[in-house]
Order: C-alpha cells, then sequence, then structure tokens
C-alpha cells in the first residue's frame, strides 16, 4: 500500500488535473535548488550516519514536537534537550514509539505530508505509521541508517541537489564548510551571513558578540567605522566559503536611514546596553540599510525574514533555549516600514532584497504592489507556517495578479529536517503546476507558455536570484 496519492494536490476537475500532471512531469525531476535553511553543515563534512530514526524525524523538528507539545506532550519525553542540561528522554525508540502513537494529530498538515513523503521516498516504507506499526517502521530505518547509503552525502546527491545554502551567524568559525571544502567532495553546500547577533542590540550577549566579531576581523567594534569595517570583512569571509546571501530575521520589517553620526550615537547606547526598545528596533532597522549598501558593493542578496514573535513563551525559552516552537506570527506592515530603505536602494536594479512574510493579509494589498514596482524587490515563498498547499496556493492566488511570476524567487525549503527537502519541493513544484494548469483552463495563460513558467518557478528564478 503506498502512502501518497499519486494525483495529491492536483485539482479535482479531471480535464485540470490532467494538465497539472502533465506539467508536473516537466519538472518532478530538474535539480533541487537550496538558497536558503537550515541544515547542518557538520551532516556534509562529517559525513557520519544519522543516529535512528527519532533523531531524524523527532527531537530536531520544531514543526513535530510542536505538535505533539501542544497536546500536552512534554518536550523532555520527545528528547528536546534542556538549557540547564536536565534530564531528558534518551531512548530513542521509546519517543518513536510516542510519535508514531500520536501521529493521527497531524492529518491534514503539510508535516504529514512531508513525513510521509520521507518515510515512503527515502526509506520505502509503505504502512501508515501508527503504535502498531511503529517497531517495524523504526526497525526498517534503522537499519538503512547504518548503511553508507544513507550518509547525508548520498542522501544529498539521490536528492539531486544542486546546491544548499545553510545559514550561520556572523560570529561563526565556518570550520564544518572548512572541512566540506577540504575533503574534496563535489556537492555544493554553500554558508549564508546570519548577523541577528551582532546587528540586534536585544539580542543576548549583543555587546560581547560585537567585540568577538573585532577579535575576528582585527577591527576596533567599539568604534562605529570599526564596527561596519568588521561587518565587510565577515561577509568577505562568508562570500570565500561560496556564501551568496545575508539573511535578517528582525521582529518587524522596520527600516531606517540615519545619518551616520545618529547611527554612530544608537552603536554607543548598544554596547552600553542602555538602548531603549525603540530605539533597539531602530538601530535594527538602520543596520537593514546599512547591509543593503553593503550588498552594492560585494553582490550578496538581503533576505527580510520580519514578523516573528520569537520565543513566545518565558518559561519554555527558560528551560529549553531559544527555538523550540513557540515562534508566532505577528502582523506587519511593509509599505511604512521599508519606506527609508526602499528610498535610499530601492530603485537599484542591481540589489536583489528578498521580502518573506508570516502575515499572509499583506500579499495583494503591500508585498506584491511594491515588489510589482521597485527593480530591488523580490517576494519570497510562503515561509514557515505558510509553507503548505494553501498557503502557496494563497501566494500565487494573491501575488501574482499584481507582481507577476517574474518578481517572484521560486522556491526555498527553510528547513532543519533534510529528509524533507526533496518533500517540500515536491509540494512546491504540485501546487505551482495545479496554478498553471488553472490559469490555462480559465484563459489567463496560454498552454505553450506554461512548461516554461513551470520549469522557471521550480528551477531557474531562486538559481538565477541567489546567483547559485
Amino acid at each position: 500500500m503506498a502512502l501518497l496519492d499519486d494525483n495529491r494536490l492536483f485539482p479535482t476537475d479531471p480535464a485540470v488535473r490532467g494538465l497539472a500532471r502533465e506539467l508536473y512531469e516537466t519538472v518532478k525531476d530538474l535539480p533541487i535548488i537550496s538558497p536558503h535553511g537550515h541544515t547542518d553543515p557538520r551532516w556534509f563534512a562529517e559525513n557520519a550516519p544519522f543516529p535512528d530514526p527519532a533523531q531524524l524525524f523527532v527531537t530536531p523538528d520544531h514543526y513535530v514536537f510542536r505538535m505533539l507539545h501542544s497536546q500536552g506532550i512534554p518536550l523532555e519525553d520527545l528528547g528536546v534537550p534542556r538549557a540547564d542540561n536536565g534530564a531528558t528522554e534518551q531512548d530513542s525508540r521509546k519517543i518513536w514509539r510516542l510519535f508514531a502513537s500520536n501521529y493521527h494529530l497531524f492529518r491534514g498538515t503539510p508535516s504529514r505530508i512531508w513525513v510521509d513523503h520521507a518515510l515512503q521516498e527515502v526509506f520505502g516504507v509503505t504502512d501508515r505509521l501508527s503504535a502498531a506499526s511503529a517497531d517495524a517502521i523504526y526497525d526498517q530505518i534503522d537499519a538503512q541508517l547504518k548503511t553508507d547509503d544513507f550518509r547525508p552525502r548520498a542522501l544529498f546527491e539521490r536528492f539531486n541537489i544542486e546546491a544548499i545554502s545553510t545559514t550561520e551567524s556572523a560570529i561563526d568559525d565556518l570550520k564544518w564548510h572548512q572541512m566540506i571544502r577540504e575533503s574534496g567532495w563535489a556537492g555544493k553546500v554553500v554558508t549564508a551571513y546570519r548577523p541577528d547577533a551582532v546587528v540586534d542590540p536585544e539580542f543576548a550577549g549583543f555587546a560581547q558578540n560585537v567585540a568577538q566579531m573585532g577579535e575576528m576581523t582585527g577591527e576596533d567594534t567599539t568604534t562605529w567605522a570599526g564596527y561596519l569595517a568588521a561587518h565587510r570583512k565577515r561577509r568577505a569571509y562568508f562570500q570565500s566559503y561560496g556564501a551568496t546571501s545575508s539573511d535578517h530575521g528582525h521582529p518587524t520589517a522596520r527600516t531606517e536611514d540615519l545619518t551616520q553620526s545618529e547611527a554612530a550615537a544608537l552603536f554607543s547606547k548598544a554596547l552600553q546596553g542602555t538602548c531603549s526598545a525603540e530605539e533597539a528596533d531602530c538601530f535594527r532597522g538602520h543596520m537593514l540599510t546599512e547591509m543593503a549598501r553593503m550588498s552594492l558593493d560585494d553582490g550578496l542578496v538581503l533576505q527580510i525574514h520580519p514578523g516573528a514573535m520569537r520565543n513566545h513563551s518565558a518559561p519554555v525559552e527558560t528551560r529549553f533555549g531559544r527555538d523550540k516552537g513557540y515562534d508566532i506570527p505577528t502582523r506587519t506592515d511593509y509599505v511604512t516600514a521599508l519606506h527609508p530603505l526602499l528610498n535610499a536602494v530601492g530603485t537599484r536594479a542591481d540589489l536583489t532584497i528578498v521580502l518573506f512574510t508570516l502575515d499572509e493579509t499583506s500579499y495583494a494589498r503591500e508585498l506584491a504592489p511594491l515588489a510589482g514596482v521597485y527593480p530591488a524587490l523580490r517576494l519570497g515563498p510562503p515561509w514557515w507556517f505558510h509553507d503548505s498547499y494553501e498557503g502557496m496556493m494563497r501566494f500565487r492566488e494573491m501575488a501574482t495578479e499584481t507582481a507577476g511570476f517574474y518578481n517572484t524567487v521560486g522556491f526555498n525549503d527553510d528547513t532543519r529536517a533534510f529528509c524533507s527537502i526533496p518533500a517540500r519541493h515536491d509540494v512546491a513544484r504540485r501546487v505551482d503546476c495545479a496554478f498553471l494548469a488553472t490559469l490555462v483552463a480559465t484563459g489567463r495563460l496560454d498552454r505553450d507558455e506554461a512548461p516554461e513558467v513551470a520549469h522557471d518557478l521550480t528551477y531557474r528564478l531562486a538559481k538565477e536570484a541567489y546567483r547559485l
């Protein structure tokens, strides 16, 4: 019995479904361009076997453990590490059984499609995951993980990944990327510059992080000029390991274009830890404009991921640390917030700024009109909570009429869950082909144009936008 329906996510009308299927056949086997994500470069550097099914599918995946936790299952029981190194479940088979016995919780969610896809297409599982099948499926996956064919590099090649970008802090030493390079392996794994720890005055240890950046670059980061010079040097170092983008995860999309003296004064307050919340937000906003100007010099694509209230639960953050499923979307303004940045650099065709959102109400009202006129802007794909059939379809329906296809950047999977990468790209390809088939069926796109657009959305736009 197959876990996956061959016609999943295609329209129900037989004629439109047939066209969607025809388009999908032309793109389903194209290489994967994964220009932004959070896979661990250590996997590819050491090429060690993944430990076991639970540590592959459950413990590191916040999509999985947040759903289980929402039903009252303690994170400790899922093996999620505690910030204080307190006790958590270490028996991976027990964790897997708990996951399997609650697998019904994922009905109707994108996680169900991703996990089923990985089970069937990667590990050859044909039985639905449940309490009854848990041990047999665990044993099947565990046995395969012990073989060379299921090591990270072999899976990378099997998944037909042409290029993948990880994301590292500005003060990361990139030792895993160096090890990948020195290994001689041909897989293209590049990094991306994530400076949140040294541009956000409210980030834990901000002043110490800035001092560390100074030590790494030989710049005096107690001064504004030295701080900017240190960023330039770190960006260049990241580019030496293949970086083509920077990534910025800010609470809001706010940008500012301060005078250098105003920015220097704010920076001084940030180092002293005396910024108000408003001043910290202002400094973050100005640094987006500074990063955009640096991109004009060095060519890095600027990605803005705003609009999440991070670590919403203080008790969970205290007990388990950051990024434990408690990041919640907020309303986000783009028109006013981006105005200073766009006034400064928005008409530059030699700059690429990719906008993401967790606020779907902004698609038609703000994001599509902005990207539909400013040469520097492109729209990133549905992200995080909206990385789903419904989210992707809403994006295409609301953004295309104003921004078109060519002011978007295709698809990126933005995931830590390595085995879900083919699944996520497959979902995106199916949704885009379904959307294109509907346009053809309703006379809004010529049939001979549809295969070219499908190819662009699947492959070309991401590769060209991110210079991969």
